[in-house]
């Protein structure tokens, strides 16, 4: 049977399936003889008759049956396996493995990831959340196909292609009914307040510490650290401290009002965000759609409303 093709076995199918030859010429846009012809074409390969005449109608054979079943599984396989490839070539369907660092992927990217799975539902996307450094490691050793991560400056990575999209936002957090500052304090009144913040030697921390050092600002009343974001927060809402925290991680709370804003007169802290890839990466059609639909959505995030 190594000479049957797809296409005679499809033929076939919709002989048996519409019990004419006609309409199975029909069917395939072909003409009646050709039909005819891959019908007897098939039953030689297979060295059996595959259909008889029943009056007008044509029914299949014991054998035919049989080899009706076998054919209609090969013909819907390889058109599901087609029409996977294709989906494939666009884009549509996929695989990626997706590096963040802790706020991004714990705030950011999840509803972003989100809504792209829901027009791309056999797809398989992982995020690996990570600190800034090991996030970008992760995407250099091929771990990752791709990364979106926070860095304040990018230094010996030449591996790596890094393009910036938005910079994220520091805000001076406090709980809602802290005593220990009010609405609003001048920069240079801030070395003393009780913190709360990252650990020592960590991305987070060294960025954090560099940026107040631009502005002047040495902390000297460190109360905790913690090794994640959320673990921060969380000590702020429980009257430890005041932190500085992204912005995008404590929308909801500043919406509620469990945390709120201290504004710092003449004092912006951001970071820029990156999305990181190996310059000699091959990604995939779908790998690409997703992470051009991620670098769009997040490029746009925190920009004011039109």
């Amino acid at each position: 049977m190594s000479q049957i093709t797809i296409h005679k076995l499809e033929v076939f199918c919709h002989v048996a399936e519409l019990g004419s030859v006609s309409r199975a010429a029909e069917k395939c846009s072909i003409a009646q003889p050709v039909v005819t012809t891959h019908i007897k074409s098939l039953s030689q390969k297979i060295g059996v008759p595959l259909t008889k005449k029943n009056g007008r109608q044509i029914s299949l054979t014991e054998d035919g049956k049989r080899i009706y079943d076998w054919a209609k599984e090969i013909v819907s396989q390889t058109r599901e396996l087609e029409d996977e490839l294709k989906d494939r070539k666009a884009g549509a369907i996929g695989s990626a493995s997706i590096a963040a660092s802790m706020t991004l992927g714990s705030y950011i990217l999840p509803s972003v990831v989100s809504r792209f799975k829901e027009s791309h539902a056999q797809s398989d996307i992982s995020v690996q959340i990570a600190n800034p450094k090991l996030a970008s490691e992760l995407v250099q050793r091929g771990e990752c196909d791709f990364g979106f991560t926070i860095f304040d400056r990018v230094r010996g990575i030449s591996s790596l292609e890094i393009t910036p999209l938005y910079s994220e936002k520091l805000i001076l957090a406090a709980a809602r009914d802290t005593s220990i500052v009010g609405t609003e304090i001048a920069p240079e009144s801030l070395s003393d307040l009780p913190f709360v913040t990252a650990r020592t030697n960590t991305a987070r921390r060294d960025l954090e510490d560099y940026a107040l050092m631009t502005h002047g600002i040495v902390r000297s009343n460190i109360v905790l650290e913690f090794g994640h974001g959320e673990a921060i927060k969380q000590s702020v809402r429980a009257g430890s401290g005041i932190a500085f925290l992204f912005e995008s991680s404590v929308k909801d709370e500043l919406s509620s009002g469990v945390l709120r804003e201290v504004r710092t007169p003449g004092m912006s802290l951001a970071f820029p965000v990156y999305f990181v890839r190996r310059k000699d990466k091959k990604m995939t059609a779908f790998q690409h759609k997703l992470a051009n639909f991620i670098c769009t959505e997040i490029g746009n995030f925190n920009q004011p409303s039109p």
